[in-house]
């Protein structure tokens, strides 16, 4: 077997790497363009983006220093006059609205035979806007005030029943105060 070459120029395959290299070429160009373009793109997306944030900082300088303006020309004491007349407004509303048979037929028809109510005391929460009722019951026995707030608590339209206290008197009934919150329903 022989080993030595015998031409006596010896055959390249030149053709094969020229078209590699015009391959990469093409290749490189191709990627040069893509990253050219994305950066021109890119470039001109941040500067719309820097000018309309100038133009919104500018805007929100105009509205601050406009807000400032308003501040400034408020009457504190005007509004805290209006704000006490409106509140008292709200405080006859609700006072007018308030439905004393409305709230005597609910204890009708909660009541327990072995119950009676003595007093009843509405005030209006300023802080919730409900109205507040302390009621005194004199009863036989303290199963009948627990029966009367369970069914009361039923209705949907007491809220927070609490007894305040509760007392035996001298004819062997019970004296009990409560205090609950009054939400009656709204009429449709």
């Amino acid at each position: 077997m022989i080993r030595t070459n015998l031409s006596t120029r010896p055959f390249y395959n030149e053709g094969a790497v020229r078209v590699w290299l015009i391959a990469a070429a093409v290749v490189i160009g191709a990627a040069t363009l893509v990253n050219v373009s994305r950066v021109l793109h890119y470039s001109h997306n941040d500067t719309e983006a820097a000018l309309s944030a100038s133009h919104d900082e500018a805007a929100a300088a105009d509205l601050r220093a406009a807000a400032a303006k308003e501040r400034a020309s408020v009457d504190t004491k005007q509004i805290a006059a209006a704000s006490t007349e409106a509140r008292d407004a709200n405080n006859l509303i609700d006072r007018r609205t308030f439905s004393w048979t409305e709230l005597f037929n609910v204890f009708e028809k909660t009541l327990p035979a072995d119950v009676r109510v003595t007093s009843v005391r509405p005030h209006l929460d300023d802080k919730n806007r409900r109205i507040q009722l302390g009621v005194t019951l004199v009863s036989r026995s303290i199963d009948d005030v627990n029966q009367f707030m369970e069914n009361l608590q039923g209705t949907g339209a007491f809220e927070e029943l609490i007894p305040k206290e509760a007392r035996a008197a001298d004819n062997g009934q019970f004296e009990t105060a409560l205090t609950m919150a009054y939400v009656p329903k709204a009429k449709p």
